[in-house]
């Protein structure tokens, strides 16, 4: 076994376990700090998978954005709300929980079953790619080709995004600053 394999292996296990302690966990606290686990070994899984803008991207946005921001609402929240959150009674297991139990559970088959079917080693758009020589080498320089190529083939639309955010980001701070009587 490589020790690429290895680290697959470990990172994995990593994400799958500390996600499925934020799902069954009641104290916040340990919530967001496994939720930091969860999104640092999710960006060394994509950089094992040779996709460094990803990791990059992963690690600025939802740690450095998400994440601080999920801090911030725990740190001001009042005492009565936190406790109100931690103290309510919520069974994993439950009649109401059925339906999504259930909807996971034809998630889960359908995937297996799709995992099951697909030959990896023969699909048509990997060998397509092997063909004319699209893939990527280990050394090659991916984030400074997404730079290049979003300054100069794809300024517009770029830009564009860049404005459809901040009109975003102004209805969003209009429609918070809506006085409640009007």
């Amino acid at each position: 076994m490589t020790m690429v394999k290895i680290m697959f292996y470990l990172l994995g296990f990593i994400v799958l376990a500390s996600a499925l302690f934020i799902a069954t966990s009641k104290n916040l606290v340990r919530t967001i700090f496994m939720f930091f686990v969860t999104l640092m070994a999710l960006a060394g899984l994509y950089v094992l998978a040779l996709a460094d803008f990803i990791a990059i991207t992963q690690i600025v946005v939802y740690v450095g954005g998400v994440l601080v921001l999920m801090i911030f609402a725990f740190m001001l929240s009042g005492r009565e709300t936190l406790a109100n959150l931690e103290g309510r009674q919520n069974h994993f297991v439950s009649i109401s929980k059925l339906p999504a139990f259930l909807l996971a559970i034809a998630f889960f088959i359908v995937i297996v079953n799709i995992l099951f079917r697909t030959d990896f080693n023969s699909l048509p758009w990997v060998n397509d790619a092997i063909a004319q020589k699209n893939v990527i080498a280990p050394n090659d320089a991916m984030t400074g080709n997404i730079g290049v190529s979003l300054i100069t083939r794809y300024l517009l639309p770029f830009e564009i995004l860049s404005i459809l955010l901040l009109a975003a980001l102004v209805g969003a701070a209009h429609i918070s600053r809506k006085e409640q009587g009007a």
